[in-house]
């Protein structure tokens, strides 16, 4: 499984990076939604799309909502994940309208487990 991670502090990134090592085969990172937006545009991440996105939402240059909804726009089936300090109800709202599969806090990572865990495992 290849993952992005999209913080732009780079000390979250490590930690999650960390978290999610044990599930996943590759991991590319970037510290904005633009720099998402251009590997993703790319059409690939080291030879292919990534099977989930990990999203922060605020963030300088493009935030994390507006990222995924243009990401989801161009690709209806990738598949991401909000990764937030963030715990307001109009936020969720929001990233489920812009395309977000799910939506865990930073206080609680290891929920990243639980989204990203093949069904048959």
């Amino acid at each position: 499984m290849k993952v992005l991670i999209v913080d732009d502090d780079r000390a979250m990134r490590e930690l999650i990076k960390r978290i999610v090592s044990d599930l996943v085969d590759e991991i590319c990172e970037c510290e904005d939604g633009g720099s998402a937006l251009a590997l993703y545009a790319n059409g690939h991440l080291h030879g292919g799309l990534p099977d989930w996105v990990l999203m922060d939402i605020r963030m300088r240059d493009v935030d994390g909502l507006t990222a995924t909804e243009r990401i989801i726009r161009s690709n209806p089936e990738a598949q991401i994940l909000i990764v937030t300090s963030y715990n307001d109800a109009s936020l969720r709202e929001a990233a489920q309208k812009a395309g977000a599969r799910g939506f865990v806090l930073k206080e609680n990572l290891l929920e990243i487990h639980r989204w990203l865990k093949p069904v048959d495992a």
